[in-house]
């Protein structure tokens, strides 16, 4: 086919009617790039676990363990950059003279990745003007390891990567009142958010305990995903 066809195909397969389809673009890697309605992160769940099966359990060891405070779960964290923060101890609400025999530790293990739009088949007449909406999903565990466990922060960027046009944070607070047990949903979409959108960068944290033993807050379903739908401001 001409590129005049793989253009039509791309026009007709996402209903592209209003949006900017330059001439000069390779129109059969665009539809072969499938740039619309798919997730564009790497990895999306590095534990191996879906948000259709409730999270696992986990139980105190029946001894305590061995060797140093874990500070991540085990993953395959392919495709994502990796640092953990180790928190200090937390020794709020211990009255004064008490004989302290062990705190828990906890960390910050965060997790982030950069998209890059137009390696992913998105062109930037498109991003500019016709500006599709972006959207945001990322599901973690619910759990009774601290009230603040899970934080969020994506950003649009620019073609310098260092240029922020526009970004959502997310910094839930726990419920510890009441035992539940379950994957959390967390989700933006970002619309009308300007010109010049080259990079998305996604960035999300969970907090780890360890105390005898080891009790993590998983995730799963992270996604980023373009929509050939125009956004309103």
């Amino acid at each position: 086919m001409s590129g005049t066809d793989w253009r039509k195909c791309c026009q007709d397969e996402w209903v592209l009617q209003g949006m900017a389809m330059p001439q000069n673009l390779d129109w059969k890697c665009v539809y072969e790039a499938k740039p619309f309605g798919r997730n564009l992160l790497k990895n999306p769940s590095p534990h191996g676990l879906s948000k259709a099966i409730p999270p696992p359990e986990h139980e105190l060891p029946e001894f305590p363990m061995d060797g140093p405070p874990i500070a991540q779960p085990d993953g395959d964290y392919s495709g994502w950059s990796t640092s953990t923060e180790v928190l200090p101890d937390d020794r709020s609400g211990i009255p004064k003279g008490a004989v302290i025999c062990g705190l828990p530790q906890y960390t910050w293990f965060t997790l982030e990745q950069t998209v890059d739009l137009n390696a992913e088949g998105l062109w930037g007449e498109m991003l500019d003007d016709f500006q599709p909406q972006i959207v945001i999903q990322d599901w973690y565990e619910e759990s009774q390891v601290h009230e603040s466990i899970y934080q969020l922060h994506v950003k649009l960027l620019g073609a310098d990567q260092s240029t922020v046009i526009s970004e959502h944070s997310v910094n839930p607070t726990e419920d510890l009142s009441a035992y539940s047990h379950k994957w959390k949903e967390v989700s933006h979409v970002f619309s009308g958010y300007g010109p010049g959108v080259r990079y998305i960068h996604f960035l999300h944290r969970m907090k780890n305990k360890f105390l005898n033993g080891f009790f993590p807050t998983m995730f799963t379903g992270s996604s980023v995903m373009v929509n050939p739908i125009k956004s309103s401001a």
